[in-house]
């Protein structure tokens, strides 16, 4: 009878184990999933958002480590931030460059990297507003400078059909936002995460390991 009760007891802990997130919980299935392939983590995000930034900064590319096999997919929110459009726009061109060059958005090389930090710690660190909305250049410039591309080569890159639809994918990102605001982790396209009970690096990992085997 004791052998029996063990085996039921070690039957329960791996059913547990087995499913250790809880929909509603952890996290909450879209009703509009996002246009991405299985296995993909999505970030939607904003220059303007100092919780994205401080993600950025190192949790984000610690996560992405320790899953294998995962994709990382960034959606950049036109609507939040004084230069959200434009930002929208700079950071599509650069995604783009970045995709046809096989350079990884992590990685060191990354234009697009570039200048999200050097957007980011304007904003965030420097307290930067380039002129409250007004100086568009100026934001443009910080970006670019950073990610050493000029003014023509951003206006030609605008141009381009992928940068077009890349915007267009991005423009999905605003009703993820509403749920919880940003910045919004999404797995396959369809696993909002609640970004509020996330408490750890490897109970991250975990929860997208859990929602990429559904």
């Amino acid at each position: 009878m004791k052998f029996l009760k063990l085996l039921s007891a070690v039957a329960i802990l791996g059913a547990l184990s087995a499913n250790a997130f809880t929909e509603g919980v952890d996290y909450v299935k879209l009703e509009k999933p996002l246009s991405v392939e299985k296995g993909t983590l999505t970030k939607v995000f904003s220059y303007a958002c100092p919780f994205c930034y401080k993600y950025d900064k190192s949790v984000t590319p610690a996560v992405i480590k320790k899953v294998e096999g995962l994709k990382f997919v960034p959606y950049h929110l036109k609507t939040k931030g004084e230069y959200g459009e434009v930002a929208s726009k700079l950071l599509a061109v650069l995604a783009v460059k970045d995709m046809a060059n096989g350079v990884d958005f992590f990685d060191e090389k990354s234009l697009f990297k570039k200048a999200k930090m050097a957007c980011y710690k304007a904003y965030h660190d420097k307290k930067e507003r380039w002129g409250n909305g007004k100086d568009e250049a100026a934001f443009l410039k910080t970006g670019l400078e950073a990610a050493g591309i000029t003014q023509a080569e951003f206006e030609a890159g605008l141009n381009d059909p992928k940068v077009a639809e890349l915007l267009s994918k991005w423009d999905e990102s605003y009703d993820v936002a509403k749920i919880q605001g940003v910045p919004a982790f999404v797995v396959d396209g369809k696993y909002l995460i609640y970004t509020a009970k996330i408490t750890s690096i490897d109970g991250m990992a975990g929860l997208i390991k859990e929602l990429m085997a559904k």
